[in-house]
């Protein structure tokens, strides 16, 4: 039997990146996933130039051996995501798992500037909305059909397990918020025995990210001429196995309320990647940089973001 089996799932944002990767990690373990976001066959999302479909990951989920359901949602629109929780309430009567991973902010966040600077900050208005919002939504109609069965396991994902800063100041609010998005969660949970938690993945390669190194997922390595970094990458399939990993423990409710990261939690549970390694963000940064000390959400911080700032396109790394 796989560790998920009869096992409900609701992946917001699953149309690519880590959302596609956690999803079909879920149905590799069994569950069924519900698949979520706005990018369809035949009808992407406005603005978005990208071919991933949320149809994509649902075949993908139930090629690896779950059950992947598509379902076309803005989780920004209160109306829809009712209407989502209303028909898996339907359909399986509870949910056992719900991962918010949309974003949405990777055209919207001016790099490289002072908050002073920003040119237009209502595109970072709208990356606030569209990233915090959207979660604030997604979990208020998903936990009341945890709430009966008196357990749950609720995901954030975000960009890196500490208060570091980020490299810039709206990108930074949101990544932050989501990891206090998951403590307070945690807080107002504890008494349903419901955990929330956070999680990142580290360097990835998600699909924009292979493209803006001109590989594939075969050769990715030649990546390594472009940025010596991209070696210690990780697919999305790597964070997903780590969710799954997490929604499979039955000691999970240990971990409400804090942040994690894929490579420690390989370490802990002993999955690995697609190809076999186990990528390690976090020891490949104490190997390039001399002082390096980046410690958990509950000790004393060092910012490492000097060393990564400026390499980004976007939130393609962390997608």
């Amino acid at each position: 039997m796989k560790p998920l089996e009869n096992k409900i799932a609701l992946v917001a944002g699953s149309t690519r990146g880590a959302g596609r990767g956690i999803a079909c990690m879920l149905g590799e373990a069994g569950a069924t996933v519900y698949c979520t976001g706005r990018s369809t066959r035949g009808d992407l999302a406005s603005g978005v130039h990208r071919p991933e479909t949320i149809d994509e990951t649902a075949e993908i989920v139930t090629a690896l051996g779950g059950k992947g359901i598509a379902i076309k949602t803005d989780h920004s629109d209160e109306t829809q995501v009712a209407a989502l929780c209303e028909r898996i309430g339907r359909e399986q009567g509870r949910l056992d798992v719900l991962v918010n991973d949309v974003w949405g902010g990777d055209e919207l966040t001016e790099w490289g500037k002072p908050f002073w600077k920003i040119e237009n900050l209502s595109n970072g208005f709208k990356m606030l909305q569209q990233a915090i919002n959207t979660h604030i939504i997604t979990s208020k109609y998903a936990v009341p059909l945890m709430l009966p069965a008196q357990k749950g396991l609720i995901i954030e994902i975000t960009d890196g397990d500490g208060y570091f800063y980020r490299g810039q100041l709206l990108y930074d609010l949101v990544k932050t918020s989501i990891i206090r998005l998951a403590f307070g969660m945690a807080e107002e949970l504890k008494e349903h025995n419901i955990a929330a938690l956070a999680l990142t993945p580290g360097f990835l390669r998600s699909e924009a990210m292979l493209g803006y190194f001109g590989v594939t997922e075969e050769n990715w390595e030649e990546g390594v001429k472009k940025d010596k970094n991209f070696i210690a990458s990780e697919t999305p399939w790597f964070v997903g196995r780590a969710a799954a990993a997490l929604a499979a423990d039955p000691g999970v409710f240990a971990k409400t309320g804090k942040v994690f990261s894929s490579w420690n939690l390989s370490d802990e549970y002993g999955f690995k990647d697609r190809d076999g390694s186990t990528p390690h963000w976090g020891k490949h940064l104490e190997n390039v940089i001399p002082d390096y000390r980046y410690k958990r959400l509950d000790d004393e911080f060092y910012s490492y973001w000097r060393f990564i700032s400026g390499k980004r396109v976007g939130d393609g790394a962390w997608e």
